[in-house]
């Protein structure tokens, strides 16, 4: 008996080469009633850590099944393949136990089980052991699907010892909030580590720090708000800060991108906003990108 019929695939591997279209069809032909929904292949190579964002990013969303993630620089070594149950059954997740779905994991409720994918039943022979997306990860999913118990798969580990993600937390620093940038998106949007609440107290007005510019950030409810010239400061979809200007992307404006750190700070009422290099009120401040 079926036990899914929802498989949500998300991998670095792209869409010039064939691999996504050969994992789909090893899991078309394992589980052939099964819908593959592509979260997103399009994952910067070998970025586990920007991969397990968006896939925590997703978690919430996606159909109750198997969610298959696959963003490995570590294939082929010792790591672990692990296929990770959540919610007691009602999902699971499979891939490299290398950080990619510890975030997601903890965004639906933590690990229930665990198992470490080693039986060679469910799996295919492979002339050598770099894509094990369609050796192992591949029919792994599909064997779940089809209602292979979880244990049929390999030994069960201890949740405990499956890898965590690195997630980058906000700090206070001399009066100001550290935050960094999480995610750039195709928008130019640029989402911070920062939960609205963090910053309230700031008010609608809020200075920038990053790099060598000051710039003013304004509290808007959507990006349509934004003004002119304004760097705009948005609550996103997803309940976090983000950076933006209207109908322009904010990475190009303000020269941003993901890992990069910004400091938040109150503007005093009397202050003059600072709104770049092009008036005059650019402060130089010394920050680095700032290391994971």
């Amino acid at each position: 008996m079926d036990r899914f019929d929802t498989i949500s695939f998300l991998s670095d591997y792209g869409t010039v080469d064939e691999f996504v279209g050969v994992v789909k069809s090893v899991i078309r032909q394992l589980a052939p009633r099964v819908s593959v929904i592509d979260v997103t292949h399009e994952v910067s190579p070998h970025d586990v850590r920007g991969a397990s964002f968006t896939l925590a990013r997703a978690a919430q969303y996606l159909a109750p099944g198997v969610v298959l993630a696959v963003v490995d620089p570590g294939v082929g070594t010792d790591r672990r393949a692990v296929a990770v149950e959540v919610g007691d059954g009602a999902s699971i997740l499979v891939g490299p136990d290398n950080g990619l779905l510890a975030p997601a994991v903890a965004m639906v409720g933590g690990a229930t089980r665990a198992v470490e994918l080693t039986n060679p039943d469910y799996q295919l022979g492979a002339p050598g052991p770099t894509f094990a997306g369609r050796d192992v990860f591949a029919p792994a999913a599909a064997h779940l699907c089809n209602g292979v118990p979880l244990t049929d798969l390999g030994p069960e580990i201890d949740t405990i010892t499956l890898r965590p993600a690195t997630m980058p937390l906000t700090r206070g620093e001399d009066g100001a909030l550290v935050t960094e940038v999480l995610w750039t998106d195709r928008f130019g949007n640029l989402q911070l580590n920062v939960d609205p609440d963090e910053v309230a107290a700031y008010g609608d007005r809020v200075r920038l720090r990053f790099g060598s510019q000051t710039r003013t950030g304004v509290r808007h409810r959507t990006y349509a708000e934004i003004g002119p010239g304004e760097i705009g400061l948005v609550v996103d979809s997803y309940g976090l800060l983000s950076i933006a200007v209207d109908q322009q992307s904010a990475a190009d404006e303000l020269r941003l991108g993901t890992g990069d750190e910004v400091l938040l700070a109150p503007i005093e009422d009397d202050e003059p906003a600072a709104t770049g290099a092009a008036s005059g009120s650019t402060t130089p401040v010394t920050l680095g990108r700032r290391t994971p």
